[in-house]
């Protein structure tokens, strides 16, 4: 089984890019009169340090 560890890709592109979409949707659908329900099923922390050991070991950070 293979392991993920967000802590080591936290800031990548792909990241970024994710979060950037989810933003756009989220506003997107807040424009509307209809209520909404975002639920994030797939939650990590919620706060990563960019300068942690982890995010340090990989860099993935400095192209996002």
């Amino acid at each position: 089984m293979l392991s993920y560890r967000h802590s080591f890709h936290a800031g990548n592109h792909a990241d970024v890019l994710k979060h950037t979409v989810q933003s756009l949707i989220i506003e997107s659908l807040k424009e509307k009169d209809k209520p909404f329900l975002y639920l994030d099923t797939h939650a990590g922390a919620g706060r990563y340090q960019l300068g942690s050991e982890h995010a340090e070991r990989t860099g993935e950070y400095l192209e996002g």
